[in-house]
């Protein structure tokens, strides 16, 4: 395809409201500067990356001490011990969870934390020791008998990972601002695709809660 061919479908993209925001998303990510090409304003870059969703920004509940990553291999660090956990007790949740959404969400769960580990193994990320905070949160998963106690203790843990995940994320995006280096770049990348799918599964997870609280 000519230059001239891929400028035409960019401009036929934009003029197609339904597609968009899912055009800015691809761009934004592979950090290719929508702004620097002139096709839309910076502060629409910003709206399409990061749209205001309070359920999603909001909330801390998770027994581990606040994240807190400098460089990509930190937040790769960081990502893989709560990914792993995630994987463990989402394995037990797809034979144990009896409310639908909860053995939906399972299920989503732990195909994501088979991916997301699998990458991080991939780039020769140390899986570090679990935790007293994760081995308790394991224990208890595994110790709570089917029925709507496991379902909320399982959906609650999952809560606080993402959350933590979260928080990660946008701690590493937010010290990495300004690097330059391939391999920051390439991090910055993944920080900001993971952010949008681990607020997504903190709405989901709040949303469940309510729910069976209700």
């Amino acid at each position: 395809m000519t230059e001239i061919e891929k400028m035409n479908e960019s401009e036929e993209l934009l003029h197609n409201s339904n597609t968009r925001r899912a055009f800015l998303g691809r761009v934004a990510v592979a950090g290719l500067g929508v702004a620097a090409l002139g096709l839309v304003a910076p502060s629409e870059v910003v709206a399409a990356t990061q749209p205001k969703q309070p359920e999603a920004d909001t909330g801390h509940d998770y027994p581990m001490a606040k994240p807190h990553a400098m460089t990509e291999a930190q937040f790769r660090k960081g990502v893989i011990g709560p990914a792993m956990l995630s994987l463990l007790t989402s394995q037990i949740a797809v034979d144990k969870a009896t409310n639908p959404q909860a053995l939906e969400f399972a299920n989503f769960e732990l195909r994501e934390a088979i991916g997301v580990t699998t990458v991080l193994k991939s780039l020769k990320t140390p899986v570090p020791p679990m935790s007293p905070v994760a081995k308790a949160i394991l224990e208890k998963i595994k110790s709570t008998p089917k029925g709507a106690d496991f379902d909320k203790a399982y959906i609650t843990a999952q809560l606080a990972n993402h959350e933590f995940l979260r928080d990660l994320a946008n701690s590493y995006l937010a010290n990495s601002a300004g690097h330059t280096s391939m391999a920051e770049m390439h991090g910055r990348h993944l920080a900001t695709l993971t952010l949008g799918v681990f607020k997504e599964h903190i709405v989901h997870t709040k949303n469940i809660l309510h729910m069976m609280s209700a």
